[in-house]
């Protein structure tokens, strides 16, 4: 859990920061969080959740 957390807080940050530099217009920012929104609720999510669960653990073993 709270490395979903730190993921979605990361994640946030940088579409802040890409928002505001106008690299990134509102559209589009708004239609990647729904996609993200419905991917969600997908059959893939478990998926997607397990891959970033192993690319997290990997990392900290990479880093220990």
């Amino acid at each position: 859990m709270g490395i979903t957390i730190s993921a979605v807080v990361l994640l946030l940050v940088v579409v802040a920061i890409l928002l505001r530099t106008g690299s990134l217009r509102f559209g589009p920012a708004l239609a990647a969080v729904l996609l993200g929104f419905f991917l969600a609720s997908t059959g893939i999510a478990p998926t997607v959740n397990n891959a970033l669960s192993s690319l997290a653990t990997a990392i900290a073993q990479i880093t220990a």
